[in-house]
């Protein structure tokens, strides 16, 4: 019996196929997720840029009544720490910045 399931071959092609096809696979899927990771951080700076560019300054003068009265209020919005005053809606935020990592030193002080 030993003998029979030693020179037995049934199925050594499907599992070769097999180890390839999924070895593709994920190495597909792994490009596939990084791409994902990039496009979700995109959006995501995307959003906080939106956030950031809300102007929510504002400004009410008193009220005075029959028998009661309020004061006015404002309030400024200043900018936040990496806003410039020449940034538009349509510009990303200078605080994101996406790099692709830098290839390791060689001992020779080349990549």
């Amino acid at each position: 019996m030993w003998l029979a399931f030693w020179n037995d071959e049934h199925g050594v092609i499907i599992s070769a196929e097999l180890i390839i096809i999924l070895s593709i696979l994920v190495l597909a899927m792994v490009v596939g997720l990084a791409t994902l990771r990039d496009a979700v951080v995109t959006e995501m700076a995307d959003v906080g840029a939106a956030i950031g560019t809300q102007d929510q300054s504002y400004r009410f003068t008193g009220v005075v009544a029959h028998a009661a009265a309020t004061a006015g209020s404002t309030f400024a919005d200043a900018n936040d720490f990496c806003d410039n005053a020449n940034s538009t809606n349509n510009v990303n935020s200078r605080c994101i910045l996406m790099t692709s990592p830098q290839p390791l030193m060689g001992t020779e002080g080349t990549p």
